[in-house]
């Protein structure tokens, strides 16, 4: 239980049905055998993973008492200890390579804003989030959900909701459902505008969901007279990602 107890802590609930575990990890396409395993704590999805001679697969693990017990558990896996926020992807793998993993709830937007950073160098993530955070991330425009992440990753990214999870599957069962997402990198290699712009853009957008994006926009302090004032008018929930990046040339 002292384990558990300081998963928690972490925002961490063990997943104990075999079966979902197994569709988490077959929902992994294979673009890449490079694959980075996010918080496995007592090895449930891991031990699908860790096995397959066709996967270069690695492990990172914050918890001391996991760490221990993956490398008795599982002596040949590449167990890195240590804060999945802090390190530096690039000097994980000389490649491309794909993010999996039931991933705590506390963290998982960083998680995510860290792929968007990073978009380049992941192809592929697929991953357990609460439901509510995983609706926000596959939402389209013109829904209550659809938020700064729906956009940023949409845009780089083709991103599909593959199943829910209730709550009796996991030690201790969190008051809320969980889902699975799968994110694959799209064509876009780079926008047709100025991306740190676009960023701040979004960003200032929804910081202010319920006004007008004239509103919302004063903040960047720009000009706002080359933008149409039907596009000035609307909301930032009412934008598709091609509508952003108007605006964006717009501003710029």
């Amino acid at each position: 239980m002292k384990e558990v107890r300081a998963k928690k802590q972490l925002g961490q609930h063990f997943l104990r049905d075999e079966g979902i575990a197994s569709r988490i990890a077959d929902s992994l396409t294979g673009i890449t055998p490079h694959v980075l395993e996010i918080g496995p704590g007592m090895g449930v999805l891991t031990k699908y993973l860790c096995n397959r001679p066709d996967l270069d697969f690695y492990a990172i693990e914050i918890d001391m008492e996991s760490v221990a017990y993956l490398h008795q558990r599982y002596p040949s896996l590449h167990v890195i200890e240590g804060d999945f926020l802090a390190l530096d992807l690039s000097t994980l793998f000389s490649e491309p390579f794909a993010i999996i993993g039931n991933f705590p709830y506390n963290i998982s937007s960083q998680i995510l804003f860290k792929l968007f950073d990073n978009r380049n160098q992941v192809p592929e993530l697929v991953g357990m989030f609460q439901k509510e955070v995983a609706e926000r991330v596959a939402s389209p425009a013109g829904n209550k959900a659809y938020g700064i992440l729906s956009v940023l990753l949409s845009a780089y990214y083709d991103i599909e909701y593959l199943f829910t999870v209730p709550e009796h599957v996991f030690t201790p069962p969190p008051k809320v459902k969980s889902a699975v997402i799968r994110l694959r990198r799209n064509g876009v290699q780079a926008l047709d505008c100025d991306e740190a712009l676009f960023v701040r853009v979004v960003k200032a957008g929804f910081n202010q969901r319920r006004k007008t994006l004239r509103n919302a926009l004063q903040q960047l302090q720009l000009p706002l007279d080359g933008v149409p004032a039907d596009l000035l008018a609307k909301r930032a929930e009412q934008l598709t990602v091609p509508q952003f990046v108007t605006l964006t040339q717009l501003l710029s």
